[in-house]
């Protein structure tokens, strides 16, 4: 997976948006205003995703990619290193996780909104 990948990825999710609100080399998906994904534009790729806590442990200690998140609140979030170890399959999964965890949270009109 590359960045153009990863965002046609999160991009096709419903409602979601894209954005650079913390500078020009941090890329922010949202849904309903609030975010799912965050990703670098410059470096090594990385992604930070919202994950269940008991289930980010777990990611954290099955992948060496999978670490609590970098400058998030690190029990609901991971960074994932994305390199080639990891199929892009399950990258989608975890994206889709964090989606779904955000859309969960969001008012029911919003919520309603998106189905």
């Amino acid at each position: 997976m590359n960045i153009e990948s990863l965002r046609k990825y999160c991009l096709s999710l419903k409602g979601a948006t894209e954005g650079l609100p913390f500078g020009e080399n941090a890329l922010v998906f949202k849904v309903g205003g609030k975010m799912f994904a965050l990703t670098n534009l410059e470096g090594p790729l990385w992604v930070n995703l919202k994950c269940d806590p008991e289930k980010a442990i777990e990611l954290r200690e099955e992948f060496p990619q999978v670490t609590p998140g970098y400058h998030m609140n690190k029990q609901h979030w991971n960074t994932v290193s994305v390199d080639d170890t990891i199929p892009d399959k399950l990258i989608q999964e975890w994206i889709d996780e964090s989606y779904s965890l955000v859309v969960s949270s969001l008012p029911r009109k919003v919520r309603n909104e998106l189905e």
